[in-house]
């Protein structure tokens, strides 16, 4: 059960989704990071399949300071224009931005109904979004997962990576095989930094999967790596957030 919802950020006016499961049990919160083709109906349906395994799914738009743009689909990037406003949106979306926004969308769930500490997830941009909030908020969030995640462990000042030593939560993140936005030397940068800290993580590593796997309207989705995916996400969530 989708309801379109809108938040005031300080910064403006962001809308968003609020996804219930069907029969209307959720306790638990989850923030849903979107990906850099923001919400839409291919993501409405994850954040709905999220919700029906008991959990109350808030998608916000993380571009809201563009103003109306799109809309876009997952295969937007193969076209240049397309692909050029979308990366001036995430260049000029800085994860400092999302990080203060995120205080309002965990108010937010909480007044929606959401008890104790929510999880996060992100995809493509959105996993170092879901990441940084682990490290923004330990105490609210208790569980933080990134899918083909970019740039989680770079050489910027805001890179993820560098909040490691304050998250308290567990951490999964699930990798591409091959992936130009999160090469080996950043996975091995992030396994460093989520070690010595001694956070509770898993870093794996989807064999034969190409960036943006999860998401059914990508050009590189891929109905099996999708499905594993899905499975060792609701497996976090419920261990994690029972």
């Amino acid at each position: 059960m989708r309801q379109d919802i809108q938040i005031n950020t300080g910064d403006g006016v962001t809308n968003a989704a609020l996804f219930r499961p069907a029969d209307g049990k959720a306790k638990a919160g989850i923030i849903f990071y979107m990906d850099a083709m923001g919400p839409r109906p291919a993501l409405y349906g994850m954040a709905q399949r999220l919700a029906d395994a008991g959990y109350i799914v808030l998608m916000p738009d993380l571009f809201y300071r563009f103003g109306a743009y799109g809309p876009f689909t997952g295969t937007a990037f193969g076209d240049p224009d397309s692909r050029a406003k979308i990366m001036t949106m995430v260049r000029g979306t800085r994860q400092e931005m999302t990080k203060s926004d995120t205080a309002v969308f965990l108010d937010t769930l909480a007044a929606e109904g959401a008890e104790g500490p929510v999880g996060v997830v992100g995809y493509c941009m959105g996993g170092g979004r879901a990441l940084t909030a682990a490290g923004a908020y330990p105490d609210r969030v208790a569980a933080a997962a990134s899918f083909h995640g970019g740039n989680l462990a770079s050489a910027e000042e805001d890179s993820p990576h560098r909040l490691a030593t304050h998250i308290k939560g567990k951490v999964y993140v699930g990798v591409a095989g091959v992936d130009g936005s999160f090469p080996p030397e950043q996975s091995a940068r992030l396994a460093e930094a989520l070690r010595t800290a001694e956070v509770d993580h898993i870093i794996e590593n989807y064999v034969g999967v190409a960036h943006g796997w999860t998401v059914p309207d990508h050009g590189a989705f891929n109905e099996n790596g999708a499905e594993r995916h899905w499975k060792r996400l609701l497996t976090f969530f419920e261990e994690t957030l029972a």
